[in-house]
């Protein structure tokens, strides 16, 4: 092969060599598909101070960052101990008074779990599934709990929320 031929098959594979270095790096840019929860976790925070002031509640709902990482700590052990886990006792035998502590909470708490088989759910669906639940109902309309956590997330299948909520002591 002479020279010119192998300079020119030289420059051929650089150009594609490049090429694919560029690709490959495009892709590697792209962000990765996690989900932000936060407005959906803030939206039933708010529709359960709606159903709370519906109630007759005069006191405020606030975000407790203690009680929403007990409910985060629930929401992943619901979503990926599918098998042992489908209500408020975690795969360990932990109750959400365990999990509230364990955050650091120190008043008395409650919680309501969602459990629906898709990739997602909306804010109404989720109000409704506890809404329709007299026991879920009672929590929600209870006065003395000022404070509220909701963590909520989702795997291809199932999507898993809890809100913990907080009456401190």
């Amino acid at each position: 092969m002479d020279t010119a031929r192998r300079c020119a098959r030289a420059r051929q594979t650089l150009g594609a060599l490049a090429s694919l270095v560029v690709v490959v790096g495009s892709l590697t840019a792209i962000p990765s598909a996690h989900a932000d929860n936060r407005r959906f976790n803030d939206s039933v925070a708010v529709n359960v101070y709606t159903v709370q002031q519906q109630a007759g509640c005069k006191t405020d709902l606030k975000v407790n960052e203690q009680l929403r990482q007990a409910a985060e700590w629930h929401t992943y052990d619901v979503l990926y101990n599918r098998d042992a886990v489908d209500g408020d006792m975690g795969s360990d035998g932990s109750t959400v008074q365990d999990r509230a502590r364990k955050a650091g909470y120190t008043g008395n708490v409650a919680e309501t779990i969602a459990i629906n088989p898709a990739i997602a759910i909306s804010g109404i669906e989720l109000i409704n599934q506890w809404y329709n639940n007299p026991a879920y109902l009672a929590i929600m309309q209870n006065c003395a709990y000022i404070q509220i956590g909701v963590w909520s997330w989702s795997t291809i299948d199932r999507t898993v929320a809890v809100a913990v909520y907080g009456q401190p002591t």
